[in-house]
């Protein structure tokens, strides 16, 4: 959708090839983000070891200075995340050292240590892996997503993260219950990569088709008023009908709809919702509508 869009808003003919190399940029953004947002939590877990030699390094330390708790900073989910080869790599390729506010990552530390999950999780002795995973999940969640100067620290340094915060929130959150060696490779499998590429090609190559089985339906819409985007997810949402067999009918409507609502105006979702279900029906009962494993179900 936002490769399409870009494309949209772009004056002049457009190159071969440059549709996919907009999705490949993109995804590539994604990666940077999903990466750092892992990598300023690693730096907020770590910080426990700098605060400790910060305080033992005082002209007169005191007991407490001496003794500061750096369980955190041992935390085996977090070390399983450091040492992947992945992470490094990619932390280094984008160079997100430079990027991170370390003034931030402080002030985000020392409200963790105020916490009541924090005081919790240095009181228990051992370790199990929910602790671990749990603790860590915190500091993301609550205090570094809802951080305001965290969010203007993140918006300054991602142009994506308007668009792919709630995508980001989700990623790191699957990531942390089930982290996998190579992850930072690709946030993106190659079957939803391919998927992408796929209909994004679809969409591009059967534009004149998918407008003429759409613009009948703008008699009841001021066609002035249409927000572009609005055409895109359409035209998207046609495509799959026609030309992707294994997806529902009633998924794809839904999807686009959702879509709508959180990108487009206030009126979208309805207007989506709308011409994409009386497009449904008149391609279904013209039997223009073939899916493979849903053929005969009511979607």
């Amino acid at each position: 959708m936002q490769t399409l869009y870009t494309i949209d808003s772009m004056q002049g003919q457009q190159k071969p090839g440059e549709a996919l190399a907009i999705l490949n940029r993109k995804n590539e953004e994604s990666k940077r983000l999903f990466t750092y947002l892992i990598f300023f939590l690693t730096e907020v877990a770590r910080y426990a070891e700098v605060d400790a030699r910060h305080k033992a390094s005082k002209h007169l330390p005191s007991h407490a200075d001496l003794n500061v708790n750096t369980k955190l900073a041992g935390n085996e989910l977090l070390w399983k995340i450091l040492e992947d080869p992945s992470f490094k790599a990619t932390v280094s390729q984008y160079k997100l050292e430079s990027i991170v506010d370390t003034e931030l990552v402080k002030k985000i530390y020392l409200n963790l240590v105020s916490s009541m999950e924090y005081k919790e999780y240095i009181e228990e002795q051992k370790r199990d892996k929910k602790t671990e995973k749990h603790i860590l999940q915190y500091i993301f969640r609550a205090l570094m997503l809802p951080n305001e100067n965290f969010t203007q620290h993140t918006e300054e340094n991602f142009i994506n993260w308007d668009d792919d915060a709630e995508m980001m929130e989700t990623l790191v959150c699957n990531y942390l219950n089930k982290p996998t060696a190579g992850a930072f490779n690709k946030i993106i499998d190659a079957e939803k990569l391919d998927f992408a590429q796929k209909l994004l090609q679809t969409v591009q190559e059967k534009n004149e088709f998918t407008l003429e089985l759409i613009k009948p339906k703008l008699k009841n819409w001021d066609a002035d008023r249409i927000a572009a985007l609005d055409l895109i997810l359409l035209q998207m949402g046609v495509c799959e009908f026609l030309f992707f067999e294994t997806i529902p009918t009633r998924v794809t409507i839904n999807e686009y709809i959702d879509l709508a609502k959180e990108y487009s105006t206030a009126q979208s979702g309805q207007f989506v919702n709308g011409l994409l279900d009386n497009l449904n029906k008149e391609l279904t009962a013209s039997n223009k509508i073939e899916k493979v494993q849903f053929k005969n179900s009511s979607l």
